[in-house]
């Protein structure tokens, strides 16, 4: 069976273009050493249809039953990262194709790189579609929703060995360039079929990758050259713009710099991307304003539950400039009445969460107001999911929730099925340890359907939707009421 997939695997990586058919010996040898094999046999098999799922599982048993790996998940992983950059071409080759297909067009460019990123495995397709992905109608526009299976669970004893080993410094994280053909460790993923495209952002270098958990089409990260923080300032808005003009079919947005409202990995300087179009893009200006001094750039309040100012124009550098003085004029803005406070002892509240896009000969660009203050009665933030709602949603709020895609925990999966059950069947659902966080929540809204064991996971879904949305409006330092808008007036009034 070795000799078997082995060649199944390598008639794979030439099917797709990832290998050469003038490298198929040379890369027969590669995957033959992994597996510590000095013969092999060019044996008949079908070499129609190959599902690298399983070609891949079948390889991965055979390393395991050789003693070459553990038969764990991440030791699984590890391996098979391993098997897939055998077919792989060097960096400097993928490269080379990618900017000769941008000399052509930039999305033939983005389209070769996407699908290289997906062949290879690093984008593992097959898990990714597990993910469970719905749409919900809501008063500012079709929120989606996922619920995210593709990261597969960690290994007890994987979690263990890694707490043992010593700790190591490189790669300094998940986003560094140093990643790019990092062999992995148990607390840190295989990469070595991952490949990342160098570009100039504000005259320094960055680097274009997708990620590895696809939450929309075409989920890409750009990230710093350097290990360096996160901060929002003038520069980021240029930076963003830079990739856009290159990549014009593309989005580009930031996490915010701050705990609370920012994203998960504030200590690397990075932006996502991709091409997608939101519900918060969608999403139409419901209050035009005019801001003094720029009063030929088109501006406006988006019709969103967060609080967001778009600004419009043919020119990039009046959004650059006008953004960096709506945030400097934010970061220190303070209004009592509506509970915006731009610090308290001494620690800083206020920033942005940014989202740049090209639209049509327009350049646009979202300035969505964050502030992560904190009290008594929401320790975790005013401004961020409130108790009531999390037994949904209970993480911060980033930029991919920013623009109207709730990525929710795997638990939910389950727990929804759990639920169904319970609630069709008349049953107590406080009196079920793994559901009974969700009891308030049901009987909120079981009284406004005629359930039946054909539409409660529809009815579950749609108010999973709902809550999203309102988690949104907690995020929302303006509420989308009258006095809300005319407190956000006020900040526009300020600028």
């Amino acid at each position: 069976m070795l000799y078997e997939n082995i060649k199944k695997l390598v008639e794979y990586g030439i099917e797709t273009g990832l290998t050469p058919e003038c490298e198929r010996s040379y890369t027969t040898n590669l995957l033959l050493d992994l597996f510590r094999e000095d013969n092999y046999e060019d044996i008949e098999c079908s070499l129609s249809e190959i599902a690298l799922e399983d070609v891949l599982k079948e390889l991965l048993d055979e390393a395991c039953a050789r003693g070459i790996i553990e038969d764990s998940i991440t030791h699984r992983d590890l391996f098979d990262t391993k098997l897939m950059n055998c077919l792989l071409p060097r960096p400097a080759q993928v490269q080379e194709t990618f900017w000769k297909k941008y000399g052509i067009c930039p999305q033939e460019a983005t389209d070769y790189f996407y699908r290289l990123s997906q062949d290879s495995d690093y984008i593992r397709t097959y898990r990714v579609k597990k993910d469970m992905k719905w749409k919900v109608d809501s008063p500012y526009g079709e929120m989606d929703i996922t619920i995210n299976l593709s990261k597969p669970e960690k290994d007890p004893k994987a979690i263990a060995a890694a707490r043992h080993a010593g700790a190591s410094g490189y790669p300094k994280c998940l986003l560094c360039m140093e990643n790019e053909g990092y062999a992995g460790r148990l607390d840190h993923p295989a990469r070595e079929n991952h490949r990342i495209i160098p570009v100039t952002v504000n005259g320094s270098r960055w680097g274009f990758q997708y990620s590895p958990y696809v939450y929309y089409n075409e989920h890409c990260i750009v990230l710093n050259g350097e290990h360096t923080p996160m901060k929002i300032e003038k520069n980021t808005f240029v930076k963003l713009f830079d990739f856009v003009k290159l990549f014009p079919h593309y989005f580009l947005g930031s996490n915010a710099d701050l705990p609370i409202v920012g994203g998960s990995i504030l200590s690397h300087d990075h932006f996502q991307g991709g091409n997608y179009t939101f519900a918060m893009a969608k999403a139409p200006m419901e209050i035009p304003v005019k801001i003094p001094g720029y009063e030929d750039v088109e501006a406006g309040i988006v019709k969103w539950p967060l609080s967001v100012l778009r600004i419009r124009s043919r020119d990039e550098m009046r959004l650059i400039e006008l953004a960096d003085h709506v945030l400097k004029v934010w970061r220190g803005y303070t209004d009592k009445e509506a509970f915006i406070f731009a610090e308290s002892n001494g620690e800083p509240h206020n920033t942005i969460t940014p989202i740049a896009r090209k639209t049509g000969e327009m350049f646009e660009l979202d300035l969505a107001l964050r502030n992560n203050i904190t009290t008594e009665e929401h320790p975790l933030g005013v401004y961020h999911p409130h108790a009531q709602y999390h037994n949904i949603k209970k993480e911060n709020i980033g930029l991919i929730e920013v623009m109207g895609l709730a990525v929710l925990p795997s638990r939910l999966k389950d727990e929804m099925e759990l639920l169904a059950e319970y609630i069709t069947e008349g049953r107590d659902i406080s009196g079920n340890e793994k559901i009974a966080k969700h009891a308030a929540w049901a009987a909120v809204f079981k009284g406004k359907y005629d359930i039946t064991k054909e539409n409660v996971m529809d009815i579950l879904k749609k108010e999973v939707g709902i809550t999203f949305t309102k988690v949104l409006e907690d995020a929302g330092v303006y509420k989308c009421t009258e006095e809300g808008r005319k407190a956000f007036l006020r900040f526009i009034q300020a600028l």
